[in-house]
């Protein structure tokens, strides 16, 4: 039987009194006698929560500190010198992408790998292990790192794979530790390596690392590359990619038929200045850059650029040059007549032609067949003073304003005392040493109707006016004199069906380093331009101690070995360019009538 408990008496007389029902009344009084002991309950429990978390709050305190004590008592871990440096990965690098967008330097998030030897509980076993996953490290050298009294801090790996990270993982030694960081990453291994540099660290420590820019693009807009406030604006270069993969292919290729000992070439749209593709072989890959070398010739190295910073005597490519000269400023016209009788002797020195062309000869025949003689009596008509003055004028008196650093230091080479035998050497590429940077610079304003435009590696929306060098008319002559060379001359392997190529060979015996020359070792150089009745880019391509053997004998002259690759080049990038091949006219006495 439940009771209901009594309710006090005189509660229910006075409730009936005022003419309340006490029922009604003491259900109240019950629900506010609830309340609060619900409010009473939640003080409690509110205030147990805070002296708990209190509790938690002092205990992480002391913890933190304690961490950070040991960590300050770390003091072979590397450091930042400079002030604010996120403990994590710093502001992303901004990517570099080719004209039309296509990704040629990115950042990829990763891990570096670092021991803490006086935690590590089997060092050897450890050093063993890591010597399997990276053959590079030696298993010796890492146990004496481990085990060396007093050793607290030890770099084992800058980055890591995932693969990597998630075998070092598996190794569960607990000295071992994984930082994060950010890497650069050239998704197309050594294409345009010589372009894009390379990067390395800079600020570092085991939470964070800086990436900086040590040689091409990278180094040389470095400040703008690593900009927070850009990180998300790529910078756009003028190379295409595919042009520039196609470019490197086929020069590799050429370099190894010819059995050269390197190989370069430019190509520059003649309208803008804008290099849309540019290589140097050997070369690298910028993922995993070689050291800089410390003996031997520079351009031994992978890393060297034979596009901007080799300097050569390039042969015959500078008659253009000369014949420029005399047309523009009325010294000669294409049909004046030169003696070419030789040789011409100059104390011990004379200059004579590869191959006979008689007693006299016109201009024309002078570049289209190639002939030092005929090119040096026109040098005399010119005259040191005047001649210098017109090189200077193209650009090839001083370095050429790439935007990469390794263009700067590619300095003209003249001889000291510019007398009148040098005159004559100059004017067929002898005796000046420029890169191949200068001469596209040069044949694209032969191309474009006289304007010398600064080169650049940057795409451009707006072509700029560039300095005018030379009339339209002498830019018109000399274009159709050197399809005339392709057609007609020295350079008949670099005729291209559909495509007008016109350019110029060159030919030079290489410098010793004692002085003179060598004898059988050459430079060969094709600087060319498409289309040449209205052309839109020059191609300057040079092959380092070419050699072949046809027909016989062994050549090493640029119309054998340097133009037929041009050829090959022009004939698989022209279509990538967006050139339509041209449709040579046919003269009613070349068409056939057949009935079916």
């Amino acid at each position: 039987m439940t009771r209901t408990p009594l309710r006090p008496l005189a509660r229910i007389l006075d409730a009936r009194a005022r003419g309340e029902n006490p029922d009604v009344i003491e259900r109240e009084n019950i629900r506010r006698r609830h309340e609060e002991m619900r409010d009473h309950s939640r003080a409690r429990a509110e205030t147990r929560l805070l002296v708990m978390g209190l509790a938690f709050f002092c205990a992480f305190s002391v913890i933190g500190l304690r961490m950070g004590v040991m960590a300050g008592s770390e003091g072979e871990e590397p450091r930042t010198a400079r002030a604010g440096v996120a403990s994590q990965i710093v502001p992303t690098r901004a990517e570099i992408v080719d004209r039309r967008g296509r990704i040629l330097a990115t950042n990829m998030e990763t891990s570096a790998l670092y021991a803490h030897p006086h935690q590590m509980i089997e060092p050897e076993r450890a050093a063993k292990e890591l010597a399997k996953i990276f053959p590079e490290l030696d298993a010796e050298t890492l146990t004496r790192r481990f085990t060396t009294p007093g050793s607290k801090f030890y770099w084992i790996r800058r980055t890591l794979s995932p693969e990597q990270r998630q075998q070092v993982h598996d190794i569960g030694e607990p000295g071992l530790h994984f930082g994060p960081r950010e890497m650069r990453l050239y998704p197309n291994g050594p294409i345009a390596a010589h372009i894009l540099g390379g990067s390395t660290f800079d600020n570092e420590g085991t939470r964070w690392a800086e990436i900086k820019g040590s040689a091409g693009l990278e180094h040389a807009f470095d400040e703008r590359l690593r900009d927070p406030a850009k990180a998300g604006q790529p910078l756009r270069l003028s190379l295409d990619l595919t042009v520039q993969a196609a470019l490197e292919q086929v020069l590799a290729g050429g370099m190894s038929l010819m059995k050269a000992k390197g190989a370069a070439a430019v190509l520059m749209d003649v309208n803008t200045g804008e290099v849309v593709a540019m290589a140097s072989l050997p070369d690298f890959d910028p993922n995993d850059r070689p050291h800089n070398p410390t003996s031997g010739h520079p351009d031994d190295s992978p890393l060297f650029n034979r596009a901007v910073q080799g300097v050569y005597e390039l042969g015959s490519v500078f008659k253009a040059f000369t014949i420029a000269q005399v047309l523009e400023e009325g010294i000669a016209t294409p049909d004046t007549v030169i003696d070419i009788r030789g040789p011409i002797r100059w104390g011990r020195f004379s200059i004579s032609d590869d191959h006979y062309l008689g007693t006299e000869t016109d201009v024309r025949e002078i570049l289209v067949e190639s002939s030092n003689i005929g090119t040096a009596r026109l040098a005399q008509k010119i005259g040191p003073e005047r001649q210098q003055v017109f090189l200077r004028r193209l650009g090839m008196m001083e370095t050429v304003p790439l935007e990469i650093a390794e263009a700067s230091s590619a300095d003209p080479r003249t001889q000291s005392n510019w007398s009148e035998l040098t005159t004559m050497t100059v004017s067929y590429g002898h005796g000046m040493s420029v890169s191949l940077a200068h001469v596209a610079a040069a044949y694209a304003a032969i191309a474009n109707g006289g304007r010398l435009l600064k080169p650049t590696l940057l795409r451009r929306d707006t072509p700029p006016e560039g300095t005018r060098v030379m009339s339209e008319g002498t830019s018109a002559t000399l274009r159709q004199m050197l399809r005339e060379v392709v057609t007609e001359g020295t350079a008949s392997f670099g005729d291209v069906e559909g495509y007008e190529v016109g350019g110029k060979t060159g030919t030079a015996n290489k410098l010793r380093p004692s002085g003179g020359y060598y004898e059988d070792k050459t430079i060969a150089t094709f600087a060319s331009i498409f289309p040449a009745s209205d052309p839109r880019y020059t191609l300057i391509l040079m092959l380092d101690e070419p050699e072949t053997h046809i027909y016989g004998m062994d050549r090493r002259t640029a119309g054998w070995t340097a133009v037929p690759v041009a050829a090959e080049v022009i004939r698989r990038i022209a279509p990538l360019l967006g050139l339509r091949p041209a449709v040579e006219p046919v003269s009613a006495a070349d068409i056939t009538l057949t009935s079916n």
